[in-house]
This record gives C-alpha cells, structure tokens and sequence, in this order.
C-alpha cells in the first residue's frame, strides 16, 4: 500500500469516528435539541458530493470514508427531522415525555 494512501485510510478512520460519540448519543437519548437541521442537512449533502468525487476518481479511502460518515449523518438528520419536531428530549423530559431520574 503506498503511503498516501495509508495516510488517506487514517484520516478517513479518524473523521468519521469523530461522528460516532454524537451519533449514539442521539441514538440513545433521541435528544436532537442540540443539533443544527440546516447545518446536517448542508454536511450531509457535501458528504453524499464528496462519496461521489470520490467514485468518480476510483479514490477508496474517499469512498470508505464518506460511504461511513454518510450513513452516520443522514441517520443524524433523519432523527433531527423525525424527533426535533415533537422537541425530542428537552428540559429533563426523556423522549416519551416523562422526567428523567
């Protein structure tokens, strides 16, 4: 493997771990309070650009990469969509709207 690609694949592997955290935090607590719609929405589009650069130019860290953060951000955006209109967990409410102990 030559070494700019080794460099492309750690990158890769770094950037969308980053997403992880925030990914099963929302996945556990369906709380999407914090999360910016317009700022997913933009990543999400540029990330489904990028995946897509990427398959042009037969780049696969590009590819792994993107393929990964976009399944990530768009399952992000989709609960942003899904639960940021009835206010997910807001103000100590867990998302069936009961207090949290």
């Amino acid at each position: 493997m030559a070494l700019h690609d080794l460099i492309g694949y750690l990158a890769a592997t770094l950037t969308t771990c980053s997403f992880l955290p925030q990914a099963l935090h929302t996945f556990r607590t369906r709380d999407v309070s914090g999360i910016s719609l317009s700022m997913y929405g933009t990543f999400t589009l540029g990330v489904a650009l990028w995946l897509a650069y990427g398959v042009a130019l037969a780049a696969w860290p590009i590819v792994a990469a993107n393929a990964v953060t976009l399944a990530l951000a768009g399952t992000i955006l989709v609960m942003k969509l899904r639960y940021g209109r009835r206010g997910g967990a807001k103000n100590g409410a867990d998302p069936g709207g009961g207090p949290v102990s």
